[in-house]
């Protein structure tokens, strides 16, 4: 009985249809995903499509890229390169501080989306606030150099000019990250809100590289606007960010 609904509930998805029919659009919306299955069901209501639209997205047909938009997914997921030293510095802070959150990743990975690269790139150890200076002084005891969330002085006259330089600073509270062979990193929704918000640390992606970044990244990976929105209310720039992306998000001309 129980596959007998399954087998109704993916017929009446009609999934390879609506890949198809969605292949070649860049993105569609709710009303459009109602006009699909209207042509084959006239009948069919509203509340039944958002039914089927939780389904969809929920299975990983869809992916939702804001509110009432959405991509075929495509696999076109952001995966941000590990080197060796990561990894390892990873296992380290989690063998001395396994019940604390961090988010390690190297700013080379912006590399990608940029028109202009950088010369030097920081390696950012996130963690949470309450044991920022204690990951600090673990790591200057175990022969690393970090430095505690520098300001823009600082990191001119001595960050910038070491090589891969460890930053360590507070990790915001629901800050979107994934886990990559067992190392809590960036995600792209991530990557672009702390780009738009740290003038310091991300100096180099400022001004028009930020924009370029934004499309390309926009253009080349299944990017979820409701998560960026919600990480930039965290970051109390939510209203400032949701302008910048009606300013350079070809999802919302």
């Amino acid at each position: 009985m129980h596959n007998n609904s399954l087998s109704i509930a993916s017929v009446k998805l009609n999934i390879d249809n609506l890949k198809s029919y969605f292949r070649e659009k860049e993105f569609f919306e709710s009303h459009d995903l109602f006009e699909f299955y209207s042509k084959q069901e006239p009948e069919v209501n509203a509340t039944t499509v958002n039914w089927r639209i939780y389904n969809l997205v929920h299975s990983g047909i869809l992916n939702r890229i804001g509110r009432g938009k959405f991509t075929l997914d495509g696999g076109k997921h952001f995966n941000p390169e590990l080197s060796t030293g990561i990894k390892l510095l990873s296992r380290k802070l989690h063998k001395q501080f396994p019940y604390i959150k961090v988010c390690i990743w190297n700013t080379s990975v912006i590399n990608e989306f940029m028109l202009h690269q950088p010369g030097s790139f920081f390696i950012l150890i996130e963690v949470d606030g309450v044991a920022v200076e204690s990951v600090f002084y673990f790591l200057k005891e175990n022969k690393y150099q970090p430095f505690l969330d520098p300001d823009i002085d600082l990191i001119n006259k001595y960050v910038i000019d070491k090589k891969d330089p460890l930053i360590v600073k507070a990790l915001v509270s629901e800050s979107p990250c994934q886990n990559i062979q067992g190392v809590k990193t960036v995600t792209i929704e991530k990557m672009l809100v702390d780009i738009y918000c740290d003038e310091n640390i991300f100096a180099a992606q400022q001004g028009s590289e930020m924009s370029h970044i934004f499309k390309e990244a926009l253009a080349k990976y299944s990017v979820n606007e409701n998560r960026m929105l919600r990480y930039a209310a965290r970051r109390n720039k939510k209203n400032a960010f949701d302008d910048y992306l009606s300013k350079i998000s070809k999802y919302r001309q």
